[in-house]
């Protein structure tokens, strides 16, 4: 069987879709189904189900998933080790981001990155930070660079490069605005505009909630930060932002309660990073420390 037929069976099992399938390898979906026709006829079982527009796994195909995966893995992880024994940084990397992060953190660190190897094709793909740890653990994304959980999967390894510390704001005009102290009880009177439920920013906060036994009014939700500080600004809720995105529009709300995210590179424990992955990863560190050491400084 061939490597290329294993990564056509994973990436139609992983988005239930030939044509999604394609797209993602850059293929014609004929060239796909082609693919999966060859290791079906290999293996002599059928491994996928297709009712009209539908695929699902055949019991075969289930059974046969977490070997394909390893399989996959363990090619690219033979790559990445030849590459990491060559002097000369050189060839692909796939790396995930947040938008957030890639807005805010990452441009100094890249344009470094790509001054000081040139020869690196660089793919960073921008998506939730949850969706990126996901695709780290199934070998999707070599790297993320993303809001840290704070009970990471089994299969993966984190390494915090920021603290992120969380301010609650509102528009000067809001209710809650310009008042000494506002509780969690006083926030929670109010609509909110929030990143949703699933995310790892909003656990923080509805952790504390939970411990209060407070709910909160969602007014808006959305995943985009940018996004929750226009709608706060023009007064359809407070929010929770990073402390380094409040500016002139927004009003801090003295709520006694720190609270804050770690910013980090997320990464699979049993993979071989490549040349450009260690590349990268030795930069960002370096960024990392450099800040910390300013903010001491400055401090």
């Amino acid at each position: 069987m061939e490597l290329s037929e294993l990564q056509a069976f994973l990436a139609v099992a992983d988005r239930g879709s030939f044509s999604a399938a394609a797209q993602h390898l850059y293929l014609t979906q004929p060239a796909v189904s082609k693919r999966i026709k060859g290791l079906e006829e290999e293996l002599q079982v059928m491994l996928f189900e297709r009712i009209g527009r539908k695929v699902r796994l055949t019991h075969a195909g289930e059974a046969l998933l977490p070997r394909a995966r390893e399989l996959v893995l363990q090619a690219q992880d033979l790559k990445h080790l030849a590459s990491s024994l060559l002097e000369k940084v050189s060839g692909p990397l796939l790396l995930g981001t947040s938008h957030h992060i890639g807005l805010h953190r990452l441009p100094p660190v890249l344009k470094r990155y790509r001054n000081t190897f040139p020869e690196v094709a660089l793919d960073i793909r921008f998506m939730d930070s949850e969706k990126a740890c996901r695709e780290v653990e199934k070998g999707e994304l070599e790297l993320a660079v993303v809001t840290l959980p704070t009970r990471p999967a089994p299969a993966l390894e984190t390494l915090t490069l920021w603290d992120d510390p969380l301010e609650f704001v509102a528009a000067p005009e809001h209710p809650l605005a310009g008042r000494q102290r506002v509780s969690l009880a006083d926030l929670a009177a109010h609509p909110a505009v929030l990143p949703g439920a699933t995310t790892y920013t909003r656990a923080i906060l509805d952790r504390q909630l939970r411990e209060q036994g407070l709910d909160i009014t969602i007014g808006m939700s959305t995943n985009y930060l940018e996004t929750l500080k226009m709608l706060a600004e023009i007064n359809l809720g407070w929010t929770l932002l990073p402390r380094t995105m409040i500016g002139d529009h927004l009003s801090v709300l003295p709520v006694p309660l720190r609270l804050a995210r770690q910013l980090g590179v997320v990464m699979h424990r049993q993979r071989v990073l490549s040349g450009p992955a260690q590349a990268l990863l030795q930069l960002l560190s370096g960024q990392a420390r450099a800040t910390t050491t300013a903010r001491t400084g400055a401090g």
